[in-house]
């Protein structure tokens, strides 16, 4: 009998390579997997945060169970080391520019943009079917991406991923859904540069895990694939 999930329950499947697996017998810090527990053997795990940055009775960042010894369970134990946020912002800006290419050229095909001209002056402006093109586009890239192998374009190049904070499994397209739907939603209607440097500056100063707001809504992390 299949141990895959039904499609659409939200569950990473059992064989996703990023997930947090049990160390096999013998292994331990040191055998060299990023994945490895670095709180084993005589070393103390983390302190206790007092339930973690997000409460919950477990001690866990979202609730759930804690650790042993009386501490709580670091989620990021096992996980490759999270992301630079500058080398995050640097992967944004490559995503923008790669589905903003598109946007303007199906804009322009469709004729949805707005130009005025009057006299040697032409303005050009936004019009709501070029915002909800530049929604669509920007939400779907980022959803299909993610929910595939967490990773964007520009994510890839620069040797990152999406994680789930509960186990390091890629997300679900649920979640990924709901990650790209807090980043570009406001992005494409209202508030571009403002909502993009509040939502993805928020990891610069975020701690322990250095989230965006659209993280935090998916309860996802960024984390490092390589040097």
């Amino acid at each position: 009998m299949s141990t895959e999930p039904p499609p659409g329950s939200g569950q990473p499947p059992d064989d996703d390579p990023f997930k947090k697996q049990p160390p096999p017998e013998g292994a331990g810090p040191g055998s060299g997997s990023p994945y490895d527990t670095p709180y084993g053997g005589s070393q103390p795990p983390p302190p206790s945060y007092g339930g973690g940055p997000y409460g919950g009775a477990g001690g866990g960042p979202y609730g759930g169970g804690g650790g042993t010894g009386g501490y709580p369970a670091d989620p990021l134990a096992g996980m490759p080391p999270l992301a630079d946020s500058g080398r995050r912002t640097l992967a944004r800006i490559i995503d923008m520019i790669l589905v903003g290419i598109v946007v303007v050229l199906l804009t322009l095909a469709f004729g949805v943009s707005e130009y005025q001209m009057d006299g040697d002056k032409i303005s050009a402006g936004r019009s709501f079917a070029q915002s909800l093109i530049a929604a669509v586009l920007f939400v779907a890239y980022d959803t299909v991406l993610i929910a595939r192998s967490g990773q964007t374009l520009g994510m890839k190049w620069l040797r990152m991923r999406v994680a789930n904070l509960s186990d390091g499994s890629t997300p679900s397209t649920q979640t990924s859904l709901l990650r790209a739907l807090v980043l570009w939603v406001p992005f494409a209607f209202c508030c571009a540069c403002i909502w993009t440097a509040i939502c993805g500056g928020w990891s610069f100063f975020d701690k322990p895990y250095k989230q965006g707001l659209h993280d935090k809504a998916a309860k996802t992390v960024v984390v490092s694939t390589g040097s």
